[in-house]
Parts: structure tokens; C-alpha cells; sequence
């Protein structure tokens, strides 16, 4: 496929075939794709935690699980179509390595303060090299899903696998063979249009004349 093709193919999958397995060598591959993220002053401050062992699977969603009442789960369909994914790659930032970079002698904030970052790049940086994991999941027929991990739980999945401290869960990807379709309910807000998003010269002016996809 050529990239347009890529890009509009790609969609998040909620529902994986649990029979399908996905091959170490094609984990390593997608991971090597990410490298070639961009990343703030050649940092390349994130890591990728590839769960691809059935045990280590069930141990995260063990542990990322919210306590939940005894009502009925209704996000229980999500997590059973989700679970199936064969490989789930946890996606780690590290703002250490950012603020040690940016004390360096070519850029010079010796002081390695995070005020200097009113944008946390660390997380910005794995987020690019996940959208390259998606991508290239879909370039291989593969179906990937983006997501995170609830806020309570970070601490629980980071002990659960001697992830260093320090490093920040900026989401995890799903990968692995999609078993059938499911439309997301969000899809309904449709896509914006062209001239809501491009503002050209100034936010608000008309983009009647920028060019179309």
C-alpha cells in the first residue's frame, strides 16, 4: 500500500481473533518502524513493553483493571474483544532522558528544569512513534487499537513488570488479526471539515483555496 492508502485504511479494531497469533519478528519489525519517529533533540526517550506471552497478557489486564461495583461490566464486550489481541505493547515515556539531553552542551538548560517544557515532549515522542506502529500495523493487514490505562492503575502495571521509575504509561497498542467489525458509536460525530481545521494565516481565516485531500 502507498501511505494515502495506509492512512485511510487505518482505524482503530476493538474485536481480535484469539487464534491468530502475531510472530515475534513482526513485533520487532513494527518497533523498528517507531524508531524512525521523530523525537526532540534525537532524545528517544520511550520504550516499548511487548507482552506477547499469554500469562503476561492476562497479568496486565489483571492489573490495569479499575475495582469495579458489582453492577453488570458495561464496558465488558470492549474488554473481551480487546483481551484477545495477541501482543499488547506498552508504551513507555522517560522525562529524565529529556531533561538530561536538553542539559547538554548543544542545548545547554543546565538547570533540567521541567518548567522549560510547557509541552511534555517525552510523551509527544511516543505518541508520534505509536501512530507509526499503527500505521505500520495496517500496512501489514494487521488491526491495532491505541489505548490507555486508567489513571489508578499506572503504578500496578509499571510494579508488575519492574518498569524503571521515572517512566511515565502513555497508552498501550493492541495488535493482532481484527476477528470482525465493530463501529465505534464516537464515528457518528463525523469527520470535520477541511476549512473548520486549516486556518491559514490566521486562526479563524477562510481556507476555501487550501488544497484538497
Amino acid at each position: 500500500m502507498d501511505l494515502r492508502e495506509v492512512v485511510s485504511r487505518r482505524r482503530m479494531v476493538r474485536r481480535f481473533d484469539p487464534d491468530r497469533p502475531v510472530p515475534l519478528d513482526v513485533v520487532r519489525d513494527l518497533v523498528a518502524l517507531a524508531q524512525r519517529a521523530p523525537s526532540a533533540g534525537f532524545t528517544q526517550g520511550w520504550d516499548m513493553l511487548a507482552l506477547v506471552d499469554a500469562a503476561d497478557r492476562e497479568r496486565f489486564w489483571e492489573v490495569a483493571r479499575e475495582e469495579r461495583s458489582p453492577a453488570p461490566d458495561p464496558g465488558s464486550a470492549w474488554l473481551r474483544g480487546v483481551s484477545a489481541a495477541p501482543v499488547l505493547l506498552v508504551l513507555l515515556s522517560d522525562p529524565t532522558a529529556y531533561l538530561d539531553r536538553y542539559a547538554e552542551p548543544d542545548k545547554g538548560w543546565t538547570d533540567r528544569s521541567p518548567d522549560r517544557w510547557p509541552i511534555p515532549y517525552w510523551d509527544t515522542d511516543a505518541a508520534m512513534a505509536a501512530m507509526l506502529v499503527l500505521l505500520g500495523a495496517t500496512d501489514r493487514g494487521l488491526g491495532a487499537l491505541f489505548f490507555g490505562v486508567p489513571a489508578g492503575r499506572h503504578e500496578a502495571v509499571k510494579a508488575a513488570y519492574a518498569v524503571p521509575p521515572g517512566r511515565r504509561v502513555v497508552g498501550v497498542i493492541a495488535v493482532g488479526h481484527e476477528a470482525h467489525r465493530v463501529r465505534s458509536p464516537s464515528l457518528k460525530r463525523g469527520r470535520r471539515a477541511l476549512g473548520d481545521v486549516l486556518h491559514v494565516g490566521r486562526f479563524g481565516a477562510p481556507s476555501a483555496e487550501a488544497p484538497q485531500p
